[in-house]
């Protein structure tokens, strides 16, 4: 919940072309779940994904840059947040690996960040300063191979990297292997030691994933075949073991659908996942016992392409940002149910892909 005097702010990354507003930040009015726009922030391409460090104020964001040979490059961006009044202010941006990034995360010490490059096929760890600037690029680790389908599979494409609970482990969804590939955070080396890979089942294109709080489960929503893969997590080992596998679709569904996201619910007790064409969000119950899942319904998002959604701290309410309708949709959580309902608010934005909701 709130504190005092904290507001509910929404950061918002978005596709974008440098010379336009490509990251916003919004307030979330939570008796009536309207967002108000406070500031936004131009001279980045394409930022589709941010990471944000609450305790200390700033924002991270990644953006593409090309070489002076004309090289697609990734960078991150680094911004100090002005909660009083809902504004960023840029402290540095630096060139992280050699491909353009899809995703960004900040390890639980916050000295490091990891992004992935689906185009790429590259994982790459960052330094973070202590005054929170983007440093250099510590290490690098190319996938290889490539998966059945010689369309969306024919090189790796890592899509997005996650850190285990205890800081040990970074865990790498890639939609190119059907496989998610774990290596051990090394901090006395600064660098990715391969750890590991767990399959999926093939031509399912794992996406992105999430962590149950219980420590013992793990979920990786499928973006090719529409699925959620269930997984058991030892922590001591740093393994993950698949459990099951089921659809994100409802049943009788026959058009064209690819996943995006994936949440667990704060208390553990549901798991949401985002249907690109479909146009929902599934929400499913969650057995811990045996990691399945069952399905509890599936909502609207009010609009078309949800990429990423996310949860409000709390978990009260969660916000859909729909790239092909140019709006972010806001729907209350029975928190008892799972269930999600549409508030009536939307909020319009120019293709916004990826959502992070605090109280600063």
């Amino acid at each position: 919940m709130s504190g005092q005097g904290e507001r509910l702010l929404v950061f918002v990354g978005s596709y974008a072309e440098p010379e336009g507003p490509g990251v916003y930040v919004m307030e979330l009015n939570e008796e009536t779940g309207a967002l108000t726009k406070l500031d936004e922030v131009s001279g980045l391409k394409n930022p589709t994904f941010l990471n944000l460090d609450v305790e200390g104020r700033k924002l991270y964001a990644i953006s593409e840059g090309t070489t002076s040979e004309g090289a697609r490059t990734g960078s991150a961006y680094a911004y100090t947040i002005d909660s009083g009044q809902g504004s960023l202010t840029e402290m540095n941006h630096a060139v992280t690996v050699d491909a353009p990034t899809c995703h960004i995360q900040r390890d639980a010490s916050g000295r490091y960040l990891v992004v992935a490059s689906y185009h790429g096929g590259l994982v790459g760890l960052v330094e973070v300063r202590a005054d929170g600037t983007v440093g250099r690029l510590l290490d690098v680790k190319q996938h290889e191979g490539h998966g059945p389908n010689p369309e969306r599979q024919e090189q790796p494409h890592p899509h997005s990297a996650f850190f285990s609970r205890d800081n040990r482990f970074v865990f790498v969804p890639d939609l190119g292997l059907d496989r998610i590939v774990s290596y051990v955070l090394d901090t006395e080396n600064n660098v990715l030691k391969p750890h590991g890979e767990t399959a999926v089942p093939p031509e399912a294109g794992p996406r992105h994933m999430a962590f149950h709080p219980g420590g013992k489960l793990a979920f990786v929503i499928n973006e090719m075949s529409s699925t959620v893969t269930s997984l058991r997590y030892d922590e001591e080992t740093g393994v993950l073991e698949p459990i099951e596998t089921v659809t994100t679709l409802p049943e009788g569904f026959t058009g064209e659908s690819y996943c995006a996201e994936i949440l667990v619910s704060e208390d553990g007790a549901y798991v949401y996942g985002s249907n690109r064409g479909h146009e929902s969000i599934v929400v499913y119950s969650v057995d811990e016992a045996s990691g399945k899942l069952t399905v509890v319904e599936h909502v609207s998002v009010e609009g078309k392409h949800p990429r990423n959604f996310a949860l409000t701290p709390g978990g009260a309410f969660l916000i859909a940002a729909n790239r092909d309708t140019d709006n972010i949709a806001t729907f209350r959580v029975d928190r008892s149910s799972g269930r999600i309902q549409y508030t009536g608010q939307s909020a319009a934005v120019s293709k916004p892909v990826c959502v992070r909701p605090a109280y600063l």
